[in-house]
């Protein structure tokens, strides 16, 4: 059996902190601290703690070279077998596929290492944050302040007031008046959205304007929000939940045909699987339409290849898609939301996505606004509820 190390791999020394009754009765600071060593590897879904000889005999393998089993120094055989188990160290044989196929699809995906870990790393999988904040009340504006004092100023100023110099001001137009309008909504209503409204919503957001084809298969769309390298290497997954002509389920949409592509239900009932997808907020569960934008990361590193900023590209455009689906619900009378406070891990299980080949970013919907806030909307300017045309 020839072996190698996996492709990408990271040690962590972390301090764990507890109470100590012997140090605080002897006058000292009454804490126990012990470090252990953290093993973290992006095709693993969770950190797994190392020995000292564990850590030697990963540093001694080569990632990239294969040697036999047989040459490793026989004290060593369990420290071997432990990481073997753990998939840590990749095997050729046949007892260890799987883990081996995770590692490859690693070295093929051209992901820079830091990224691949931080993705990887940075899913929740049952979270209920919302939960978690009512019970540290964390969930208002006075509950933060009061459990972490005041934060950092709203402005970054770098002058004093008197050397400012004072820019014109340009009337308002209609696209001010837009922007203005553009809030997020955690109140949606239970009425139905129509088939023309949710297909004008994703041709305006999601669908491809237009094609360049270099060739049969290397082909570049044109869409309304900008992306890294011109690629476009988001996907809309689709939670139908309300929409005249549509069953409620799961979809995926086809930029090009301007279709959508039924996918299997997931396994718990539709409603509670977008409040799990959705970690919780309520406010945001019965938004007719949820759309989860989903690099394919693939897209973006055959062109950027294990390069230190292709992932945050993938970022800001899953940023200039929502914030096109925010305008364009505004502009339509709807209301919108996006976030990121999601659960990676249910929604990848839900959909059938390989995270190593497309992961979900964040999670936008939109859908008609309720008749009354019920759920507390940041609306300063008061240009929603004090002033919102009707449907």
């Amino acid at each position: 059996m020839r072996v190698r190390r996996c492709a990408v791999l990271f040690f962590e020394s972390r301090e764990d902190v507890g109470f100590d009754l012997e140090s605080l009765l002897a006058g000292g600071a009454g804490l126990s601290r012990t470090s252990r060593w953290l093993a973290m590897a992006p095709h693993l879904d969770n950190e797994i703690e190392i020995d000292a000889a564990q850590r030697e005999l990963l540093g001694a393998l080569s990632p990239g070279m294969w040697v036999d089993s047989g040459t490793l120094p026989p004290h060593r055989a369990d420290t071997f077998e432990s990481l073997l188990r753990e998939g840590l160290v990749i095997a050729d044989d046949g007892r260890h596929v799987d883990q081996r196929e995770r590692d490859e699809a690693i070295r093929a995906a051209n992901w820079w290492s830091l990224a691949a870990l931080f993705h990887r790393q940075g899913r929740w999988h049952g979270v209920d944050g919302v939960q978690a904040m009512e019970e540290s009340g964390l969930l208002t504006a006075t509950g933060l302040r009061k459990r972490f004092g005041p934060p950092p100023a709203h402005i970054g100023e770098r002058a004093d007031a008197s050397q400012r110099l004072p820019l014109p001001r340009a009337p308002s137009s209609d696209f001010d008046g837009l922007l203005a309008r553009r809030a997020t909504c955690r109140n949606f209503d239970d009425r139905p959205l129509s088939r023309e409204l949710f297909a004008q919503m994703l041709q305006r957001v999601f669908s491809a304007q237009a094609q360049v084809r270099v060739s049969d298969d290397t082909v570049f769309l044109k869409k309304t929000s900008p992306s890294g390298g011109g690629l476009h290497s988001t996907e809309a997954y689709l939670v139908v939940q309300n929409v005249e002509g549509f069953a409620p389920g799961l979809y995926h949409y086809h930029p090009v045909d301007h279709a959508l592509e039924p996918l299997p239900p997931p396994e718990l009932p539709l409603a509670e699987f977008v409040r799990l997808a959705l970690a919780g907020q309520h406010w945001f569960a019965n938004a007719p339409v949820l759309a989860v934008l989903t690099p394919r990361f693939g897209r973006s590193f055959w062109k950027y290849r294990h390069h230190a900023k292709a992932y945050r590209a993938l970022v800001l455009d899953s940023g200039h898609l929502s914030q096109t689906l925010y305008l364009s619900a505004t502009e339509l009378g709807l209301g919108a939301f996006v976030t990121s406070a999601i659960n990676e891990v249910d929604i990848e299980r839900g959909f059938g996505l390989d995270p190593l080949v497309e992961g979900p970013l964040a999670i936008c919907g939109f859908g008609w606004r309720a008749p009354s806030m019920e759920t507390t909307e940041f609306d300063p300017a008061g240009t929603v509820w004090e002033s919102r045309p009707e449907p």
